[in-house]
């Protein structure tokens, strides 16, 4: 029963996130326009979430998950890069930090192909910068990169 105890925290957090985005006022269509309201993607995202914690509990109720070993220097190499990147969204730009944590997470975890690392760490940030420009229309906070594109 133990193993329930991740899901029910994730459970938990995401039904508090759909609580909370449901107590935000609905944007006028004046200023929203055709793209949606800005409650709709939290709480997309928190029933993806619920959907994908239900699944990993009926996993975890047919196959138990075995102890896990400590991985040490990398989980603490993660959660320092974690800690990283605020300074760098806040102070250069969130894409530039983006970039940088993920080549560096990369090379972390074992990746030794730099071209592949380089690879992911560019593509990844590109796909969710033009994702949410073009797509959801939702601008970025301004930044080095962000200045540049937005003028």
């Amino acid at each position: 029963m133990r193993y329930l105890v991740i899901p029910g925290i994730i459970a938990v957090l995401s039904v508090s996130v759909i609580v909370a985005a449901l107590q935000l006022e609905l944007s006028p269509a004046m200023i929203v326009g055709d793209s949606m309201q800005p409650r709709a993607f939290p709480i997309i995202l928190m029933v993806i979430s619920l959907t994908l914690t239900v699944l990993l509990a009926l996993q975890y109720h047919n196959d138990p998950p075995e102890k896990v070993p400590w991985e040490g220097s990398k989980t603490w190499g993660s959660v320092a890069l974690f800690l990283i990147f605020y300074p760098i969204t806040v102070y250069i730009d969130m894409f530039i930090a983006i970039a940088a944590v993920m080549f560096v997470m990369c090379l972390m975890w074992g990746e030794r192909r730099l071209l592949v690392a380089g690879a992911v760490a560019i593509v990844t940030p590109v796909s969710i910068f033009f994702l949410f420009d073009i797509v959801l229309r939702v601008r970025f906070p301004r930044g080095l990169l962000t200045n540049w594109y937005y003028g």
